[in-house]
């Protein structure tokens, strides 16, 4: 497999299946039962592989294609000798097996992807992002994961003076980092000003310390606008909040360079089948 630094950076669990050859649950891949036009790349070099009018329901647990984009896939006999593995053509990265004379479509082929081996591109629309920090990530990317519209949400820091910080350095609080969300959405599904009343209605905007228990500078609310718009549209509902009789803690920052954070950071909760203990969502607006 090349080593390429150019590759996007895996999570353990992405790792095991595309680089260690594993396997996801079946049924429990966010492209399973997902079938919007786009283009379906790679997650670890983004090469496009398949379009996902070769797409079909299965009802194996795996999304499922009968066909790739011309010389995307490799073919490889399996270890067993009896499956064949499909690989990105371009890195290498593990996708899945190939099966043969199953009757699902006319092409009668079936390549059985894992939904964590892919990053599914629409067409016609470019994806957005947002960043906030409202207290510990875990529970800002919990909530906002489960939100219409958002594709993505990744832990990480922002707004510090250090570069690539860790964890313990951002725990310090001398680096000047917030733990910051960044949230990437379908602009067609959700608005900003969604987004950004969201993040009002899932912590304590009002508290000046912290969030919940979690006091320190890197835990205080913060959102990061990318452009003037989104700072118009975040002090339009900090007036409507103050309109309301709340207070208002939460600092508007011009956005910054977002570092990703450690592997065992990322979707926290779910790895661990907890719910966050200072986030909930109540309706404000």
């Amino acid at each position: 497999m090349k080593n390429d630094e150019n590759f996007r950076k895996l999570t353990s669990e992405e790792e095991f299946v595309i680089i260690h050859k594993g396997t996801e649950r079946p049924f429990s891949g966010k492209y399973n039962d997902f079938f919007e036009k786009g283009t379906y790349h790679c997650k670890r070099c983004n090469a496009p592989l398949f379009r996902s009018d070769s797409k079909f329901k299965s009802t194996c647990g795996w999304p499922s294609f009968d066909d790739e984009l011309p010389g995307a896939v490799k073919k490889i006999p399996d270890s067993d000798g009896i499956r064949v593995e499909i690989q990105c053509a371009n890195c290498g990265a593990h996708l899945g097996h190939i099966f043969k004379g199953e009757g699902f479509t006319k092409k009668n082929v079936r390549y059985c992807v894992n939904s964590i081996s892919l990053i599914f591109v629409p067409d016609k629309e470019e994806l957005k992002k947002a960043y906030f920090a409202g207290g510990c990530f875990w529970g800002v990317e919990y909530l906002f994961e489960k939100k219409e519209g958002v594709n993505d949400v990744v832990s990480g820091y922002m707004g510090g003076n250090v570069k690539n910080p860790s964890y313990e350095q951002v725990c310090s609080g001398k680096t000047g980092h917030y733990e910051t969300v960044e949230v990437t959405y379908y602009p067609s599904k959700i608005s900003y000003e969604e987004l950004v009343k969201y993040f009002f209605e899932i912590h304590d905007f009002s508290q000046e310390n912290g969030q919940g228990p979690d006091i320190g500078e890197q835990y205080k609310s913060v959102i990061f606008y990318n452009d003037d718009d989104e700072k118009e549209t975040v002090l339009k509902l900090i007036e409507i909040l103050k309109s309301k009789g709340y207070k208002v803690a939460t600092k508007l920052l011009k956005s910054s360079e977002f570092y990703k954070a450690e592997d065992y950071h990322q979707d926290y909760y779910k790895k661990h089948k907890k719910t966050p203990y200072c986030h909930f969502h109540r309706n404000i607006f």
